[in-house]
C-alpha cells in the first residue's frame, strides 16, 4: 500500500457479523475492560483496526479515547518503511508509561510490524505484553486474556509469584494461508461515511524493496459472496461509500471472478453511492478494468497508481514488471477513456544503484504525467527483502534526501496547478466530518478524491453536496454550496 501515516483510532464501536462470540475472561477493576487503539499505516491497516474494533466490542470491550483510561492499549502497525517502525517504537515507549502508573495495563503491538520483527521486537520493546501478526485479529479477545493472565502471574519486580522465571509476552505471528476474515466486518468500527472492505490479502509480486509478502503472506482473495455481504453491511449501517482494499487490488481473482466483474457486482448494491479501490498494480491494470471504471457511475474517477521510478534501470532492479513506457501507456488509456480522472502515485527515490540520470528520468516522468498528488519516500532497507539481502544500499543518505526534496518540490508545484484548475468548477462532494481547521467548517471529498472545505451550516456528515470551488491550495479546495 501507499503512504504511512498515524491515524488515532480511539473509537471502539459495537461489532457485528463475527463468527465467534468470545467472552472476555477478565474484567477491569470497575466494569468491563477499556481499550485504546492507535493505527499506523495505510488504509489496509485502518481497515484491520476497524475489523478488530468489531471483534473486541463483540467480546465485551468498551472504547476509550484516552490511553490513561485504558486497561488495554493496542498499536496496530505498518512495516513498509523503517521510519514508520521507528515512530511506533517511540510511541510504544510513551504508552508504556501507563503500565507503571496503573497495575494490570496490557500493552500490545499488532499487525505488519509485529510479523516483521517477531520476537526480536522484544529487544527494543521489552515492556510489551502482546505481539500479534496480521492474521491474528480474530483471536484477540483470547490473546488479551492470556496476556493478562501472564502478566498477573508475575510480581512488579519481574519475578513470578512462585519464584520461577517470569512468564513472557504472548506472541502469535503465524501467517495463515486461509485467513481472509470471512464473517467479520468493520462496518461499525469506521466513521459511518466511508467504509473499508478488504477483498484481497497478501501479495505475490515480490518487488525487491518491499516487505509486504513477508509480513502479510501470499496473495489470497476473499470470496465474492463475502465481499458483497460486507458491502451490504456497510450500506445497512448508513455508509455512503465503500473502499475496496488489496495490496494489488486489481489483481483480485477468486475462482472465475476477476476484479472487473467484482466491481460490477458491488455497483449493484443499493444505497452505496460511491466505490473506490486501492492500490492497483500497473501490470494488472487491464483494458477491461479501465472500461469498467468508465462505464460505472458509482466507481469514482480516481486511481492511485504507484510508479515508484521513471527509470527503466531502476524499475528492473525493483522487479516491478513494467517499463516507464508501459506505465505511460496505462495512464494514457485511463485519460482517454475517463478524461477527468484524477491520478496519484507513489515515488521511491534513492533505491539501490540509482544514479543522477535515473533520478532525472523520474522528474521528467512527473513533469510529463502531472500526477494530481503523490506519496514520496526515500528508500530504506528492509531486512527480509531481496534488496536487503542481495543489493547494496549505495546511494548516500545526503543524496537520497536531496533527491527527495527535488521530487517533493516538483510535485507540490504540479499539485498547486492541478488544484488551481478546479477553481470555478462545480463538484459533488461527500461530507466526511468536521474539518481540523475549525468547528465552523466541514470537509468533504470530490469524486477525484480531493478534499474540499465548506461552511459547517451547509450540510450534514454523510451528505452528498454540490459545491462551487472558490479557491485552492496545493492540497485542499474551498467551496460554497452551488445554486
Amino acid at each position: 500500500m501507499g503512504n504511512s501515516q498515524f491515524i488515532p483510532l480511539g473509537r471502539l464501536g459495537r461489532g457485528k457479523d463475527t463468527e465467534e462470540n468470545t467472552e472476555v475472561n477478565w474484567q477491569a477493576a470497575e466494569g468491563m475492560p477499556r481499550v485504546y487503539l492507535e493505527t499506523y499505516g495505510c488504509q489496509m491497516n485502518v481497515a484491520d483496526s476497524d475489523m478488530l474494533t468489531g471483534v473486541l466490542s463483540r467480546a465485551g470491550y468498551q472504547k476509550t479515547d484516552r490511553a490513561d483510561d485504558a486497561d488495554v492499549i493496542l498499536i496496530n502497525t505498518c512495516a513498509v518503511r523503517e521510519k514508520a517502525e521507528e515512530r511506533v517504537f517511540a510511541r510504544a515507549r510513551e504508552l508504556g508509561v501507563h503500565k507503571k502508573r496503573r497495575s494490570g495495563v496490557i500493552l500490545g503491538i499488532a499487525g505488519c510490524m509485529a510479523e516483521h520483527l517477531k520476537a526480536g521486537l522484544l529487544d527494543r520493546a521489552p515492556y510489551v505484553d502482546l505481539i500479534a501478526g496480521p492474521d491474528s485479529y480474530r483471536h484477540f479477545p483470547d490473546l488479551i486474556a492470556r496476556a493478562h493472565a501472564s502478566r498477573s502471574a508475575s510480581t512488579d519486580d519481574g519475578s513470578a509469584d512462585d519464584g520461577s522465571a517470569p512468564a513472557g509476552p504472548i506472541i502469535d505471528v503465524q501467517l495463515d494461508r486461509s485467513e481472509t476474515y470471512e464473517g467479520l466486518s468493520g462496518a461499525e468500527g469506521g466513521d459511518g461515511v466511508s467504509g473499508f472492505v478488504t477483498i484481497q490479502r497478501g501479495c505475490d509480486k515480490f518487488c525487491t524493496f518491499c516487505v509486504v509478502p513477508f509480513t502479510r503472506g501470499r496473495e489470497k482473495g476473499t470470496p465474492p459472496r463475502e465481499i458483497l455481504r460486507q458491502v451490504r453491511a456497510h450500506a445497512d449501517a448508513g455508509y455512503r461509500e465503500v473502499v475496496l482494499l488489496g495490496q494489488t487490488v486489481n489483481s483480485y481473482r477468486y475462482e472465475d471472478v476477476g476484479f472487473a466483474q467484482l466491481l460490477r457486482a458491488v455497483a449493484r448494491v443499493d444505497n452505496i453511492s460511491r466505490i473506490r479501490f486501492t492500490s492497483p498494480y500497473p501490470v494488472d491494470f487491464t483494458s477491461e478494468v479501465i472500461a469498467t471504471i468508465a462505464d460505472l457511475d458509482k466507481v469514482c474517477n480516481y486511481v492511485h497508481l504507484p510508479v515508484q521510478s521513471g527509470s527503466d534501470r531502476v524499475l528492473e532492479r525493483m522487479r516491478r514488471g513494467y517499463t516507464a513506457a508501459e506505465f505511460r501507456a496505462i495512464v494514457a488509456e485511463l485519460r482517454a477513456r475517463i478524461p477527468d480522472i484524477a491520478i496519484s502515485t507513489d515515488i521511491l527515490t534513492g533505491f539501490c544503484g540509482e544514479t543522477l540520470d535515473d533520478h532525472r528520468e523520474t522528474l521528467n516522468l512527473m513533469r510529463e504525467l502531472r500526477f494530481d498528488s503523490a506519496f514520496m519516500f526515500l528508500y530504506s532497507e528492509r531486512d527480509l527483502t531481496y534488496a536487503g539481502k542481495k543489493l547494496a544500499d549505495d546511494v548516500p543518505l545526503v543524496d537520497k534526501k536531496r533527491r527527495l526534496q527535488e521530487i517533493i518540490a516538483l510535485q507540490e508545484s504540479i499539485s498547486a496547478e492541478v488544484f488551481a484548475a478546479r477553481v470555478g468548477k462545480r463538484e459533488r462532494i461527500l461530507i466526511h466530518g468536521r474539518s481540523k481547521r475549525g468547528k465552523d467548517q466541514l470537509v468533504g471529498r470530490t469524486d477525484g478524491f480531493k478534499s474540499v472545505i465548506v461552511p459547517a451550516d451547509c450540510a450534514e456528515v454523510g451528505e452528498l453536496l454540490d459545491v462551487r470551488i472558490e479557491r485552492a491550495t496545493m492540497a485542499t479546495l474551498f467551496g460554497t454550496p452551488a445554486k
